[in-house]
């Protein structure tokens, strides 16, 4: 069964499952000899969304993410662990500065499977949220997860993609196979009748090569 999630506007909603498998598509190729291979088919029982019963990952209260950093598009912001909403949905900070770790699927710097990041692009007062930086990242950026008590974990942009919000991958919250950090946010157009943002925009990382 694959799992559908799309982030709209302030909320992170759980959609109706499918059973259509569709990779996104890059903004931009990034095909190189350490690029992810496709991901394969998720099973219900290996993802952590809301449209399953969730249940948190073994991380250490050292190895919890506290911090995201892309130094090249000047984003910094704060992580706080998040879950699953009282309505059902997926739960996200409030503040459009901070970005939520889905705490149900993997965590930065674990050996396998997609840590997953949430944040907004804007604000309900029209302010820049933490993730709109997202849109100017590039194949090769740097991407650095600092955690409480842990060494810090690095990736490396390899994919940028725009998806309807229904469309969203179930790769994306997947929590086995190579491991990846997947950063989510909203994307144009945006409808105010039909709730917002109609599409997603996902960022794809992979650790990077350990130096030295």
């Amino acid at each position: 069964m694959t799992v559908l999630l799309a982030v709209s506007g302030a909320t992170v909603l759980a959609l109706a499952p499918s059973r259509e498998s569709l990779p996104p598509t890059a903004d931009f190729d990034a095909r190189t000899a350490a690029s992810p291979p496709a991901a394969p088919p998720v099973r219900a029982e290996d993802t952590g969304s809301p449209t399953t019963t969730p249940s948190a990952s073994p991380v250490s209260s050292a190895a919890v993410p506290r911090w995201l950093d892309i130094e090249r598009v000047g984003l910094r912001a704060a992580i706080e662990p998040r879950g699953i909403a009282a309505d059902g949905s997926a739960d996200i900070p409030e503040d459009p500065e901070k970005v939520g770790w889905y705490r149900f699927g993997p965590a930065p710097g674990e050996p396998s499977g997609s840590a997953v990041m949430v944040g907004h692009v804007d604000s309900r007062t029209g302010d820049l949220g933490a993730f709109a930086a997202l849109f100017d990242v590039r194949a090769g950026d740097e991407v650095t997860v600092r955690r409480a008590a842990a060494p810090p974990v690095t990736y490396r942009v390899v994919a940028r993609a725009r998806v309807d919000k229904d469309r969203l991958p179930a790769s994306a919250f997947a929590r086995t196979g190579r491991p990846v950090l997947t950063m989510i946010t909203c994307a144009p157009p945006f409808d105010a009748e039909r709730g917002g943002y109609q599409r997603n925009l996902v960022v794809t990382a992979i650790p990077a090569a350990p130096t030295g």
